[in-house]
């Protein structure tokens, strides 16, 4: 009984976040359901099925590269794509980090500093085979390290591949 307990307690003495960091990617309970409904949000958001599609997150030396794809043929997934990747370089370039945070529940990491600089933030959305690409662009430090810190927040959030080097 002693040695059930004493996992036990040490989980209950740690702050709550320490236990969300340990188990996240880990596959348990709660993460997968906490995965699933950011999934599920992410769907109503974007408008297409996060399971059977790509996502990438890229930091590049002047900004970085969202791209989503779908992983298979599907021309209205990817008319879907194309639109919410339109619309959502209009609003970031107004300072709007809306969709992110609704599909995450909280503000994303380093969309602050992206509002407050958003004149030194240029966004252009691009055609991909099947779907589509947010392409950030800046000159300015402090809102380069904050697109960085947005885009390693997205990455770790959706579980995707590790960043490229890639230069356009």
């Amino acid at each position: 009984m002693r040695l059930v307990a004493l996992p036990l307690l040490i989980l209950l003495a740690l702050p709550a976040h320490a236990v969300a960091q340990n188990h996240a990617g880990h596959g348990g309970a709660h993460d997968d359901s906490a995965f699933r409904a950011m999934q599920a949000r992410g769907k109503r958001v974007m408008g297409v099925d996060q399971y059977t599609s790509v996502h990438r997150f890229d930091p590049l030396p002047d900004g970085g590269r969202i791209e989503l794809q779908r992983d298979r043929d599907d021309s209205a997934g990817v008319t879907a794509i194309r639109t919410h990747l339109r619309t959502i370089a209009r609003a970031f370039a107004a300072g709007d980090f809306a969709a992110p945070a609704a599909v995450h529940l909280e503000s994303v990491p380093g969309a602050t500093v992206m509002r407050a600089r958003r004149t030194a933030l240029r966004y252009e959305a691009v055609d991909l085979p099947r779907g589509a690409a947010l392409r950030i662009r800046t000159s300015d430090p402090a809102a380069l390290e904050a697109v960085h810190r947005f885009l390693a927040y997205q990455r770790r959030e959706h579980r995707t591949a590790r960043p490229t080097s890639r230069a356009h």
